[in-house]
């Protein structure tokens, strides 16, 4: 019988095989971020574990939704519009940029122009009202990457929580620890970081729906300066995660069944590793053959291929 990890796994394996205009999921983009397409493609090819969700990190400039009054409740009543959550999440809030890569930034005498590109506009006379408490403001934000990955069991999720803690995303943890009513327990990991995000109030909404900016070009430029160095310390953090759960995985494949071989083992490193194989058994051969020779002046076998000497 297949087991409910087995079941989920191969629906979720399905839907990323997916041609790609075929496939889509929920994130603002709609489809697996470029950067970890093949840390992805790495971890769904072990025995044990799946990515439900992912992202890659991203900076990005979000306008919030619509705010619920003082002495209202954040949930709608019956033909009402939904208010935005803490956060500013929900309500009817907008990505107004989403990039996954650093954002490119001319040298320091050129001129830059992330006003325009980020969807805002600068204050003038004809917009001079400022910003409440009630204000959809604008935040421009960073945010390292975030996997959930699906486990078989405690044990194999305890590896991708050693491996992503020791990689610095020192917020990770794991849910659904509990055994469902088949008996399985089928944890879900989630290896993220908060210690270098950051979230930057940049501008809000006027009354008239302009997307007005609170602060100047060069403030612009030196957050996106910011935004590019953290995407720097989550590249070499998701590097580290993935030496690290190699590492584990390999350990724990190696103590299970007693085989060197991983399914991280490229064809290159498949065909060094036989070759290997294949001289030291040729030279152990050799070995036991001369062993014979020496203490029973012949070097026959017998029929059994296995010494037995023919007189």
């Amino acid at each position: 019988m297949t087991s409910r990890f087995e079941a989920r796994r191969q629906k979720i394996l399905e839907q990323l095989d997916a041609p790609d205009g075929e496939y889509h999921d929920l994130s603002p983009k709609g489809s697996i971020d470029a950067p970890i397409r093949e840390l992805i493609s790495e971890i769904n090819g072990f025995d044990g574990i799946v990515t439900t969700s992912s992202c890659s990190g991203r900076i990005s400039v979000f306008l919030e939704g619509r705010k619920a009054d003082g002495n209202a409740s954040n949930k709608p009543g019956e033909g009402e519009e939904s208010r935005a959550g803490p956060g500013g999440k929900g309500g009817g809030g907008t990505w107004l940029f989403i990039s996954h890569d650093p954002v490119e930034v001319p040298i320091a005498s050129s001129p830059t122009d992330f006003m325009s590109q980020f969807g805002l506009r600068k204050a003038s006379d004809d917009n001079l009202s400022r910003p409440d408490a009630q204000c959809r403001f604008i935040h421009l934000k960073f945010e390292p990457m975030i996997l959930h990955i699906l486990s078989a069991s405690l044990v194999h999720a305890q590896n991708v929580l050693n491996a992503g803690m020791g990689a610095g995303f020192r917020e990770s943890g794991a849910v659904s620890l509990g055994a469902s009513k088949s008996g399985e327990a089928n944890p879900v990991v989630a290896i993220r970081s908060t210690g270098y995000s950051f979230d930057s109030i940049i501008g809000y909404q006027d009354e008239s729906g302009c997307n007005i900016s609170l602060i100047n070009e060069a403030h612009l430029r030196t957050l996106v300066y910011i935004a590019n160095e953290r995407f720097r310390i989550n590249e070499e953090r998701i590097a580290r995660f993935r030496t690290q759960l190699l590492e584990l995985y390999k350990t724990t494949s190696n103590a299970t069944s007693g085989s060197s071989k991983s399914g991280w083992e490229d064809a290159d490193a498949r065909k060094q590793r036989k070759r290997a194989e294949g001289l030291a058994k040729q030279q152990a051969l050799q070995n036991a053959s001369s062993e014979r020779i020496a203490s029973t002046g012949s070097d026959s076998l017998g029929i059994d291929g296995f010494g037995s000497i023919v007189s």
